[in-house]
């Protein structure tokens, strides 16, 4: 039973929409409708209106009165490609980036923008703290840096960290309205609100919260960040997002048909179960396993309250490797460890996507302590 924080278990109907006769992409006109349903749907779950190089039918199980406007997009590869082309997009040498962080992939943005040539300024915390705002405020203030970009990731996988963007949002549209700003929600997108609407670049992925498989990244984006974009030139094919704002000619490559079939079919699956339902699943998903957890004596990590709905990190100092295997080999139950440094000190329950359902938390720790 697969219990990771992405990939995440793939539903029978998604399964079945991948074994179906393979679209050629180049020449069909039936992938390019399929790619228009993608990304309207996509937009539902951004909150967004689809731009005027989107598919432009109206967003299933959703009002548009209110949503901004954001060209919604595809591209073939996993999530971490449009950590990159994010930064390949925007940043050209000396292009001055401020990366908020308190993780593995907050950190990870900083070494993209100075692999690309810019100034990166990185501004961070302890893995176990929230983010810096003090000393955000304080970097904003001192007007040494002139920043074009600013960097945050919404869901911090690695220690299971769902960040509260918003004061940092409000910190950075109020010392320069005009700086961009690029969101990881790779890990929450699907789960949990995403405030998309005050993003220009906010980033998903396939094989998170809506369980289709790996190899598919998305994005929502503002006019402001294709200016942007457009000015810079970026000099990449595949790490560059502006072949993607108008595919009514035909795609930058050959795209990968079966996972963008699978992809549209999780999201379908998705939107039939409705918006609210999905997030509120992912709630009751988390709050057992951190019930569960308790009674086992397992402290999260983070506290609680910065705990994520799609992810449950426990410390287990030295332990998680060993728990891993056992969990795997005598209960056929797999979860993941941290990353990096925490790599033996955390175990993490993935409850996202099809896993996000308190019967199979349940099983998982009923699993867990048997092994503990």
């Amino acid at each position: 039973m697969l219990m990771t924080p992405g990939p995440t278990a793939v539903p029978d109907p998604v399964r079945e929409a991948m074994s179906r006769e393979l679209i050629n992409p180049d020449v069909d006109p039936e992938f390019g409708r399929i790619y228009d349903r993608l990304t309207d749907r996509l937009a539902t779950v951004y909150e967004v209106r689809p731009g005027e190089s989107g598919g432009g039918d109206e967003l299933e199980g959703s009002d548009e009165g209110d949503a901004p406007s954001r060209d919604v997009v595809v591209p073939g590869g996993e999530g971490i490609l449009g950590l990159e082309a994010a930064i390949a997009s925007l940043v050209e040498p000396g292009t001055e980036v401020l990366c908020l962080s308190n993780g593995l992939y907050g950190d990870g943005f900083a070494d993209f923008v100075e692999s690309y040539g810019g100034e990166a300024t990185l501004v961070s915390a302890d893995y176990d703290d929230s983010l810096p705002l003090a000393a955000l405020e304080s970097v904003l203030a001192d007007g040494n840096a002139d920043f074009e970009v600013a960097t945050l990731v919404h869901c911090e996988t690695p220690t299971g960290t769902l960040n509260d963007i918003s004061p940092a949002l409000d910190l950075l549209e109020e010392a320069d309205g005009d700086i961009l700003t690029v969101v990881d929600a790779v890990s929450s997108l699907g789960g949990v609100r995403v405030p998309t609407e005050r993003i220009d670049v906010c980033l998903g992925a396939s094989q998170k919260c809506f369980s289709a498989p790996p190899g598919l990244t998305t994005a929502a984006i503002s006019d402001r960040a294709w200016a942007a974009m457009e000015d810079r030139d970026p000099h990449s094919l595949y790490t560059n997002f502006l072949p993607w704002r108008d595919t009514s000619a035909g795609f930058p490559y050959t795209h990968l048909t079966t996972e963008v079939v699978a992809l549209d079919t999780a999201l379908g699956l998705w939107l039939d179960e409705g918006l609210d339902a999905v997030r509120e699943r992912h709630r009751a998903a988390a709050a057992r396993c951190r019930e569960r957890g308790a009674e086992l004596g397992l402290e999260p990590y983070p506290e609680p309250e910065r705990s994520s709905p799609t992810v449950t990190a426990f410390e287990v100092p030295g332990r998680a490797e060993a728990l891993q295997e056992r969990l795997r080999e005598e209960r056929d139950v797999l979860v993941a460890t941290g990353l990096g440094e925490l790599s033996d000190d955390i175990l993490r329950v993935g409850h996202m996507g099809h896993a996000a359902r308190v019967e199979r938390v349940d099983e998982t720790m009923d699993a867990l302590a048997d092994v503990l």
